[in-house]
């Protein structure tokens, strides 16, 4: 493959592609016709774009026919593919962005990074190191506050395309400290047809990449609103054709529910029932080791617990868990069951965990795990602490319960 560089003379400084009929105005520069024209259509431009010199709308257009040959017999000697040096690609790059300030060349601009970030891992990298993250991040924020959808969804995927890594986001949220409000914005339009749905998609997944490596004041200061959002697209995934950003909305939960008092508006937003509903419908591996860990902390809170209770199916999806997914998850599922028993185990809750099978399962677990086992340790300690209450059941097999805690 021929990779020479396209000279920088071929490209028109305005739409930054190869000219196809190069034209010379009265400052010297020279455009693509198509490109000089349609930016003297528009009545507030009556200056040359590169010098800003005052240029006439009359004047006439000087075919460059010397250039166009040149461009010609270029095209005929190279068919391969065009590349741009590194050094041209950041020059494009920082002439586009510049443009998103022109509102006539705002979309056209945005749709030119967003064809240059899905080419190639060097043109993302190039794009990073000129600050289009910065920019697109401006332009959501522009998005929300204006309430206006267009660029948007060019912007959502640039960003999803570039990402960022874990020591910009400080600088990110130190810069534009509505980025998180923004998101959740776009989470929460109305509307789920395809371009919607990966429009919702991008943020969630940027979302979580800001809300895992935020400092803790940030954190700290999430709202009521925000945790309202998210749970709402746990609630509405499938309506949403939401289901593939499911593992980003666990994470941003995961994330968050640490600080008690973000874990006291997730529960107040519905997120237990939300989240047992999810794990109902049997998702993978992964997944269910992420929604056991959310559980395990909003189950430290008695709000929390009493939520789980009050879904019909709360303490039965939990004991299946065990012993079907992982030692991750036996491990949590055995904590949320002791943390019920323990602070929330009415008779009529005990008599659940026999019905349900909760009982038969820590047995299980005394007789799989080791001596030393934490896991085992958990079983143990939760079937003495209630063993006088379930001795007495007669839907209990009383002789397997007596020999387990032997």
């Amino acid at each position: 493959m021929d990779d020479r560089e396209i000279p920088h003379h071929f490209i028109c400084p305005i739409s930054l592609q190869i000219m196809k009929d190069p034209v010379t105005v009265a400052t010297g520069i020279t455009y693509d016709r198509d490109s000089i024209q349609q930016w003297q259509s528009h009545g507030k431009n009556k200056t040359c774009p590169v010098t800003n010199q005052l240029l006439s709308i009359d004047a006439d257009f000087t075919p460059n026919h010397n250039l166009r040959r040149l461009i010609q017999s270029w095209h005929v000697s190279d068919q391969a593919p065009l590349k741009q040096s590194s050094f041209e690609m950041k020059v494009i790059a920082i002439n586009l962005i510049k443009n998103l300030r022109l509102l006539d060349l705002k979309i056209e601009s945005l749709k030119s990074l967003e064809n240059l970030a899905s080419e190639s891992e060097k043109n993302r990298v190039c794009l990073k190191e000129v600050g289009v993250v910065r920019a697109m991040f401006t332009l959501v924020v522009s998005c929300y506050e204006n309430c206006i959808i267009a660029g948007l969804k060019e912007a959502l995927n640039i960003l999803y395309l570039v990402r960022f890594r874990q020591d910009e986001t400080h600088s990110i949220l130190s810069k534009h400290d509505r980025i998180i409000s923004s998101l959740a914005w776009v989470l929460d339009l109305d509307a789920c047809d395809d371009v919607y749905t990966t429009m919702k998609f991008h943020a969630m997944v940027l979302l979580k990449d800001i809300i895992q490596n935020a400092k803790s004041h940030v954190l700290e200061r999430l709202n009521q609103d925000f945790f309202k959002t998210i749970v709402l697209i746990l609630q509405r995934r499938k309506s949403n054709n939401l289901e593939h950003g499911i593992k980003e909305v666990l994470h941003v939960m995961l994330s968050t529910c640490t600080w008690p008092r973000n874990c006291s508006m997730l529960i107040d937003s519905g997120a237990v029932f939300e989240i047992v509903e999810l794990e109902l419908g049997s998702p993978e591996k992964a997944t269910t080791e992420v929604i056991m860990a959310v559980l395990f902390h909003l189950c430290s809170s008695a709000d929390g617990r009493a939520q789980l209770l009050s879904h019909a199916a709360g303490i039965a999806m939990i004991t299946k868990r065990i012993g079907r997914v992982s030692q991750k998850v036996d491990e949590r599922a055995l904590i949320i069951i002791s943390l019920i028993s323990k602070f929330s185990g009415t008779d009529g809750v005990l008599q659940e965990m026999v019905r349900v099978g909760t009982v038969e399962k820590l047995c299980m677990v005394l007789q799989v795990y080791g001596l030393n086992s934490y896991t085992r340790d958990t079983a143990r300690d939760i079937l003495k602490r209630h063993s006088n209450v379930w001795n007495g059941s007669p839907c209990l097999d009383v002789t397997l319960l007596t020999r387990c805690l032997d």
